[in-house]
């Protein structure tokens, strides 16, 4: 089999964003009103910064790649999920939102599956996922630690970074602790047979799981 490196692709520009500073939890919540849901553009909210994003191709064709790519290894694997997308994730006691690329309820599925998701008394998302290809101002793997998501995911156009939960901080492991039977190589073997053909990165995914089963 061809081994894959991870793309290389030091000048791609994968996102839009604005940065807003001394922003009030209040004023966050208006802004988010007044723009309403139907929009393009994602809204993040750290302590007084709100950041908001308008994903590009890149951003956008590696977020639904990966997307893909956690459903695969769900359904190849018997496991179950529920999908989250980019639901806003509101925090007012921590001072902190975020609307993700992409969020996951799998080991908790049973917990949250029916009915709509009250961080109130739910569960965090089990797995969340952000493609940051261009940089950001706000620190997402504190951001996600502080509302207690137990495994995060980044990418940024080159290299795949996983992050577990340990105590009120990540880890950064080799492994997905939801997935220990894919290796990183793996999505780096996907993302760049998708570039040509999706459909073909697909079958040879479900292919080799099933073997490695």
């Amino acid at each position: 089999m061809v081994s894959v490196v991870p793309i290389l692709a030091p000048l791609l520009v994968g996102e839009r964003r604005v940065v807003f500073k001394n922003i009030t939890w209040q004023g966050y919540q208006q802004l988010r009103e007044i723009v309403g849901e139907k929009r393009a553009a994602k809204m993040m909210f750290d302590r007084g910064i709100l950041e908001i994003t308008m994903p590009l191709e890149e951003h956008e064709f590696s977020g639904r790649l990966i997307e893909l790519f956690v459903r695969i290894l769900v359904v190849e694997l018997g496991l179950k999920i529920k999908t989250m997308g980019s639901t806003t994730l509101d925090r007012a006691d921590l001072d902190r939102g975020a609307e993700p690329d992409n969020a996951y309820y799998i080991q908790n599925q049973p917990l949250v599956a029916g009915r709509k998701v009250n961080l109130a008394i739910d569960p965090p998302p089990d797995l969340v996922v952000e493609v940051d290809i261009t940089h950001t101002d706000i620190n997402k793997p504190a951001l996600y630690a502080s509302m207690g998501v137990p495994e995060f995911w980044r990418y940024d156009g080159r290299e795949w970074l996983i992050y577990q939960l340990q105590g009120d901080r990540y880890t950064e492991v080799s492994n997905s602790p939801t997935f220990p039977i894919c290796s990183k190589q793996k999505l780096y073997e996907f993302l760049a047979v998708a570039q040509l053909d999706e459909v073909e990165a697909e079958v040879n995914l479900r292919q080799w799981i099933k073997s490695q089963c």
